[in-house]
């Protein structure tokens, strides 16, 4: 039997939990005014009011939930960890004990794995308490979340719109309020884009800043673990909670001296940053994005800063992070095309014989050029301190398209090439942060992303957290669900 705090007041109603930040709970859980029991049970009752409507989470495990909350009850404050006790929500990439792991493939369907990923294990012992996963397309591929097993994840801003992915299910949790916190990861955008999409903040960190695996490809650069959550602050609380090496990892890093949360209350301001809708013409833009966006960058002026319009050189990003994600794609599900190609998504397959085709010229061509755009990317940072653009190009698309199409008048020639504007980031192996902007007419969400420079998470945070203080729709979540009628 758990005994509660004698300091403890009234239980605050469900709604009420809900409605507050992560940074927030974690207060209240401190200092002993609510348990982990109390906000599971808030969020089951939450759970139950909007799930339906978005299937953000198809896989609950509150038994197991209340197995750790048992745990850490049993522990003095101080060795609860950074989270103390708050629930998160993982991604359906990431193996969990004893839960249903998918990765959204129906190969994978009924598979309930003994030992968790690194990263799960390393959010349980600062506090975390998983109690549910996410919804992802199949292995993450696709950057709309839908797939087999569960089905499409819908936009909480409008059920007929997509929520983006492959952390839709994460993004559309935190939106929606059936969590304060989530996992996701990101290659292609994968956590920008459904923040954007969703309206929520998405963090795509350092390679290496959040240990993950174990995994078949552990010395990989381009696929990252990061945090989600409503607030800078609360993803800098997150973030700080998945840090650390491990030597599952190989390419995972030390945890660094000052936290991520002191950096967003530093209030330092970066002097000087560049701003490009297009990256310098690599992409399209929707007309109705740019203006938001060019509105949201402007913003940096009011905090203090210089903002000029310039790019780093990506021109030839395209090349980079097609190659190399395909050759990904082949090193690692080769032996799943050959052994369930009938249950393989069209874009995964696409992907893996992409991967195949590739000759060693080519693949040694995409290592060295992406060895010379980064280098470029770093001699760029000697005069900015940050660049600004979209998160994504467009707002929520129909929940019906398997992607974005066209653009401004652009068709594009591959699935995943309207991601640009997130990927030329990955490819140079950067931090980038999506925080929300503003909305559409329509009333859809727009992210602005913030991209600093090498192992530069700090200056990312800091400077996100000071246009949050000055955008008027950073405090607009939880949201019901709306369901367009007709």
């Amino acid at each position: 039997m758990v005994v509660l705090p004698s300091t403890r007041t009234k239980l605050m109603p469900a709604s009420e939990l809900i409605a507050k930040t992560a940074t927030e709970i974690v207060a209240l859980l401190k200092a002993g005014e609510v348990t982990t029991f109390d906000l599971l049970d808030a969020l089951e009752v939450r759970i139950a009011e909007v799930e339906p409507a978005v299937n953000a989470l198809p896989t609950l495990c509150f038994e197991r939930a209340r197995d750790r909350a048992k745990s850490l009850a049993g522990k003095p404050m101080t060795e609860r960890g950074v989270l103390a006790g708050m629930p998160v929500a993982i991604k359906d990439l990431l193996n969990v004990a004893g839960v249903r792991s998918t990765q959204g493939s129906p190969i994978f369907a009924d598979t309930v794995p003994d030992t968790s990923d690194v990263a799960v294990t390393t959010l349980e012992a600062a506090g975390g308490v998983v109690y549910a996963k996410s919804n992802t397309p199949e292995f993450g591929a696709g950057a709309n979340t839908f797939n087999e097993v569960f089905g499409a994840t819908l936009n909480p801003w409008d059920t007929s719109r997509s929520c983006a992915g492959s952390s839709g299910g994460s993004a559309v949790a935190l939106a929606s309020g059936t969590a304060w916190l989530a996992s996701g990861s990101d290659l292609g955008g994968s956590l920008r884009n459904p923040a954007s999409f969703c309206g929520i903040v998405g963090f795509r960190p350092t390679p290496g800043r959040v240990a993950h695996g174990p995994g078949a490809l552990p010395f990989g650069s381009m696929s990252v673990e990061g945090p989600m959550a409503r607030t800078v602050a609360d993803c800098a609380l997150m973030l700080d909670a998945m840090t650390g090496q491990s030597p599952v990892d190989p390419m995972s890093l030390e945890r660094p001296a000052q936290s991520f949360v002191s950096s967003t209350a530093s209030g330092r301001k970066p002097k000087r940053v560049a701003f490009s809708l297009d990256l310098g013409g690599i992409t399209p833009v929707d007309p109705e994005v740019a203006t938001i966006v060019e509105r949201a960058a402007r913003r940096f002026e009011e905090i203090g800063c210089v903002v000029e319009e310039a790019s780093p050189d990506f021109s030839d990003v395209q090349q980079i992070f097609q190659t190399l994600r395909a050759m990904a794609f082949a090193a690692s599900k080769k032996d799943l095309l050959v052994r369930h190609r009938d249950q393989l998504k069209p874009e995964v397959i696409w992907n893996i014989e992409k991967g195949l085709a590739l000759s060693t010229e080519e693949v040694a061509a995409a290592e060295l050029a992406r060895g010379r755009l980064y280098h470029r990317v770093r001699a760029f940072y000697e005069t900015y301190d940050l660049v600004l653009s979209p998160a994504t190009i467009a707002p929520p698309y129909p929940i019906e398209q398997r992607y974005l199409e066209e653009c401004n008048g652009h068709r594009f020639s591959k699935y995943i090439e309207w991601c640009t504007v997130a990927y030329a980031f990955t490819c140079a192996a950067l931090p980038a942060i999506s925080v929300p902007a503003g909305f559409t007419a329509g009333g859809l969400p727009v992210g602005l992303q913030i991209a600093g420079p090498p192992r530069g998470e700090a200056a990312v945070l800091s400077a996100a957290a000071l246009f949050e203080q000055v955008a008027p729709w950073a405090h607009t979540l939880p949201v019901d669900p709306r369901v367009p009628r007709g």
